[in-house]
């Protein structure tokens, strides 16, 4: 029998870059979108679990040598399930 886990709160933020990214991008950073703004900004938008995932997005970032201009929680925490945390 397996123990199950109780459901992890998620959060959801948009961290902006300046420059557009190509689509070819959006795999490296998969379940988050990526999305070109008429500012000459990108958006990368969606869950993110916790704050280790949240550092090795920005790592993702850094490694991709562009300007980070802002990180925002869109969202407040959520468990998968829907409920509040």
């Amino acid at each position: 029998m397996t123990a199950h886990l109780p459901a992890r709160p998620v959060c959801v933020y948009r961290l902006r870059v300046a420059g557009h990214l190509d689509d070819h991008w959006s795999s490296r950073f998969g379940e988050l979108t990526l999305s070109r703004d008429a500012d000459g900004t990108t958006s990368i938008t969606g869950p993110v679990v916790d704050q280790a995932e949240l550092h090795g997005v920005l790592t993702k970032i850094r490694d991709l040598g562009v300007v980070l201009i802002s990180v925002a929680l869109v969202d407040p925490p959520v468990t998968r399930s829907g409920r509040g945390a």
